[in-house]
């Protein structure tokens, strides 16, 4: 067990502020989260009424993620009641569902710093890769496991105004210095030995990283595993998509997955250069697939449901809450507004107003991420704190349009 010294703990800080400071990156699954409330003066009081696509949304669909979301926010005083009820709402029922959620919940409009209301939508979803456990053939491309020498460190531990924010590093000598990047991964044997599997192909390993988890076929054990969030080396993360856009390779509205696949594949010799621009690495663990239906797991520790779940700045939405999001379809003008459920975070999501939308696992969900890049409001449900209506007895009852 390393005992790190005062004196180290501030070599630690000094080092990696100056060198490798970062928040907590893309989809990292945490055991034990502390959703933490957003400015007030962010938050505006509002009515359903006046929520766009509300009253046309299927709320049922969203009922399985927010019972999801209560296996933790159910620890909170405030959010005992609406929990324990939302176990007996009828979940066929579009009126009780909604009934339900009217009943217990305020909406807030969710305000940016600078006192806009809108902000940029992306997606995202679960990839599938074709692996081995060994290396050999056409799979060439490692994914690592957490090496042991890697160093994280909890800034709000230190300073509370740092929470969400992680500093890591490595100790050579009395030392710790920045972790290795992207660029020093690939020149160093340093992980040698910390494969954790081979894959065939180096962008979609590449975009399994954005992504934070995935599902990789192996052939030579014709079983289907999940690679999970492990850790991620310290270094921010920075988009190979803007990188080709300032480098004039391609324009901000081309800067799509399936285009930068396009251009990694026409540019060999300039493969490894683009996958450098990001300095930031993500490690994996393995888990087992027990169920495909379900998606992997988020920062909130729950699975994450296709198309309700959303990743979120936690500085600013509480993990776990529910999110009415109205934004329009990847690439389209069709509107998109539905009830998500604020269960993932990301390097790259960081604002107020700032969402990625889980669009699962599949073909069709990986256009779909790959294309979104929208624009969009949001508005969070936090529970009543006043008096309530009656509806105990509704909620008891066998009543049609209400639950049993």
């Amino acid at each position: 067990m390393l005992v790190i010294r005062p004196s180290v703990l501030v070599s630690v800080l000094l080092v990696v502020l100056s060198a490798c400071t970062t928040v907590q990156v893309t989809k990292p699954p945490v055991a034990t989260p502390k959703p933490v409330e957003g400015p007030k003066e962010m938050l505006r009081p509002t009515s359903f009424a006046a929520l766009p696509g509300w009253d046309r949304d299927d709320l049922r669909e969203a009922i399985p993620a927010f019972l999801s979301s209560c296996e933790v926010l159910i620890k909170k005083p405030d959010w005992k009641e609406p929990c324990a009820i939302a176990r007996d709402v009828e979940a066929n029922s579009e009126k009780a569902v909604r009934t339900f959620f009217e009943a217990f919940f305020s909406p807030y409009q969710v305000i940016n710093a600078d006192g806009t209301d809108t902000g940029l939508v992306t997606g995202y979803y679960e990839p599938l890769l074709r692996g081995a456990r060994r290396r050999g053939g056409a799979y060439q491309v490692p994914l690592y496991r957490t090496p042991e020498d890697l160093l994280t460190i909890d800034l709000g531990s230190v300073y509370p105004e740092l929470k969400h924010m992680r500093l890591r590093g490595r100790l050579v000598g009395n030392k710790v210095l920045p972790y290795l990047s992207r660029a020093e991964m690939t020149q160093s044997k340093l992980l040698a030995g910390k494969e954790l599997l081979w894959v065939d192909d180096p962008i979609e390993a590449f975009f399994l990283q954005v992504q934070g988890s995935g599902r990789v076929q192996l052939a030579d054990t014709k079983e289907t595993v999940r690679v999970a969030f492990a850790d991620q080396n310290g270094y921010p993360y920075k988009s190979i998509g803007r990188y080709l856009v300032d480098k004039g390779e391609m324009t901000l509205d081309q800067a799509s997955a399936q285009n930068i696949r396009a251009w990694f594949a026409a540019n060999p010799a300039r493969q490894q250069e683009l996958l450098n621009a990001n300095p930031s690495y993500v490690f994996f663990r393995e888990e087992k697939l027990a169920d495909p239906s379900k998606g992997p797991k988020g920062a909130l520790g729950v699975p994450l449901t296709p198309q309700r779940s959303i990743a979120v700045d936690p500085q600013y939405i509480p993990l776990g809450v529910p999110v009415f999001l109205a934004t329009t379809q990847p690439g389209k003008d069709a509107p998109l507004q539905r009830l998500m459920l604020a269960q993932d975070t990301g390097g790259a999501i960081r604002s107020a107003i700032r969402a990625d939308y889980f669009w699962g696992f599949g073909p069709g969900a990986a256009e779909n991420a790959g294309k979104m890049k929208q624009r969009g409001m949001m508005w969070v449900l936090l529970p009543k704190l006043a008096e309530k209506p009656d509806i105990s007895r509704q909620l008891t009852e066998n009543r049609e349009g209400f639950p049993r």
